[in-house]
């Protein structure tokens, strides 16, 4: 054991300097500064080096963290890089957004004895920005080309870490996606405060140079450009990662007034401003909160990238209503601190009723709840309570209530590709295979709206799925490339 490990009882706990609360509110960029290299080894040699690494095992991609923390505690910075990448396809996108209070911070060793967790998503974060400045993260280069071709439904998280593992087995592989960027939810849904896209653009150019075919605006179904019995033929395997992007949406009295809104549609209008795009709905005013008093209902992640981006859009104010308390939401702790510090107000255990107005929104009514009795998920169930209305100002009102999957099957025009009562695509998680022959399915689409990590996990995992299959049919069938080129 290295003795500048182990620190955790001398060295306590820092992030990298964030941003003042007055600055961020102006601006989209990241909270956090990155670590100098000093102050990244003397965080990384708080690690206690665990025999039983919880950080890891709770982890969705299992990365060898106590070991890149010690390397990175040993000044060997290229070996970091090595072992944080082995494990993720995209550790600096991880490193700035996995809610890292839930999975491995939440159950380090020395964060459960009181001494405060190791800071290993800053550090994550680090390690890779490091490895771009210094010229490490070069493109693939297989050591033999395959003549197998594999087709990609989706651009995001899943579809990206599948196009890159099959690149590095020397696939042919295109990625289909029906909007105009590589990226997905990371270039749409996530703010440029949690993650600036250049990060992401830089990963997609990346991509492009070790090989990956991008084939964007390309609907693939009965509405698009493509259908996915061409895309079948086309191809030797096909992996569908097309997330899901149907947003909930309440069913309260005036649920059709002007000025409310779906959240994605509202964060896609943001992001598309910052990339420099012309958005009519938010020049017009219909999806940006500049001057007015903007309500968001709920309590996730997706709700508080709303509230904190109507921060930044220069609302009069923002208020926040989840129906249950704060040790029940769904959300980052972190990401509920950060609002509150930028002048966001949260009104727990409140519900809207209906929203109120003449042809556009002006008022909410809610009620107050109260946690009552368990329900089949083992959740306590909220209830309203009697006599409690209330009404809030509002000109504008964001539904961030999560997602729902489209229909593929009806999409796609393929009765034979089942479905769960979910509406999520029915996989065998042994294979990774859908209810198709060689037609492999993961990410969000498959678990429901869920993290960006794991859906990393799942590109990855239907990979190397993809490849046995494709190995084990290789003397068969021939190879379709062919009609592919």
């Amino acid at each position: 054991m290295a003795s500048r490990m182990m620190q955790f009882v001398r060295v306590p706990r820092r992030m990298p300097d964030m941003r003042s609360p007055q600055e961020r509110r102006r601006d989209f960029r990241e909270i956090y500064l990155e670590f100098a290299p000093d102050r990244a080894a003397e965080q990384a040699a708080r690690c206690e080096q665990c025999g039983v690494p919880f950080c890891q095992v709770h982890c969705p991609l299992h990365n060898n963290i106590p070991d890149w923390l010690y390397m990175t505690a040993e000044g060997r910075l290229r070996e970091a890089w090595e072992l944080a990448s082995a494990t993720n396809t995209f550790p600096e996108v991880c490193g700035r957004i996995c809610p890292q209070d839930r999975l491995c911070e939440g159950n380090c060793v020395i964060e459960q004895a009181g001494h405060g967790t190791v800071t290993i998503g800053a550090i994550e974060r680090f390690i890779a920005e490091n490895a771009f400045r210094e010229g490490w993260v070069e493109p693939i280069r297989p050591q033999r080309e395959r003549d197998r071709s594999v087709g990609i439904i989706g651009a995001g998280p899943a579809g990206l870490a599948c196009a890159e593992a099959l690149r590095r087995r020397g696939y042919r592989v295109d990625v289909y996606d029906r909007y105009d960027r590589v990226g997905g939810l990371l270039v749409y849904g996530i703010p440029g405060f949690k993650l600036e896209k250049s990060v992401v653009m830089r990963r997609a150019h990346w991509l492009e140079e070790s090989g990956v075919r991008f084939h964007l605006e390309c609907e693939i179904g009965v509405r698009g450009q493509r259908s996915f019995a061409e895309l079948r033929e086309r191809h030797d395997a096909l992996f569908v990662a097309t997330g899901v992007y149907k947003a909930r949406r309440l069913q309260l009295p005036g649920a059709g007034l002007r000025g409310v809104v779906p959240a994605l549609a509202y964060l896609t209008a943001s992001n598309r401003k910052g990339f420099g795009d012309r958005v009519p709905e938010f020049e017009d005013g219909t999806l940006n909160a500049a001057g007015k008093h903007v309500v968001v209902v709920g309590g996730g992640d997706t709700a508080m990238d709303c509230v904190r981006t109507a921060i930044r859009q220069g609302a009069k104010s923002v208020t926040c209503l989840y129906r249950r308390d704060r040790a029940n939401m769904p959300g980052s702790r972190r990401e509920v601190a950060y609002a509150e510090e930028e002048g966001v107000e949260f009104v727990w255990l409140s519900a809207p009723e209906a929203f109120l107005g003449d042809g556009r929104v002006e008022r909410v009514r809610a009620v107050r709840m109260r946690l009552g009795p368990p329900d089949a998920t083992g959740r306590q169930r909220p209830e309203p309570v009697p006599g409690s209305r209330f009404e809030l100002e509002a000109d504008l009102v964001i539904e961030a209530l999560g997602f729902d999957p489209e229909d593929l099957a009806t999409l796609f025009d393929e009765p034979g590709l089942q479905l769960t009562r979910w509406g999520t695509l029915r996989i065998d998680w042994n294979s990774m295979m859908t209810s198709l022959e060689g037609v492999f399915a993961g990410g969000d689409i498959v678990r429901g709206a869920s993290l960006v990590v794991w859906g990393i996990r799942d590109g990855r995992d239907a990979a190397a799925a993809i490849h046995d299959w494709l190995e084990a049919r290789a003397s068969l069938a021939p190879s379709r490339f062919a009609l592919a080129s």
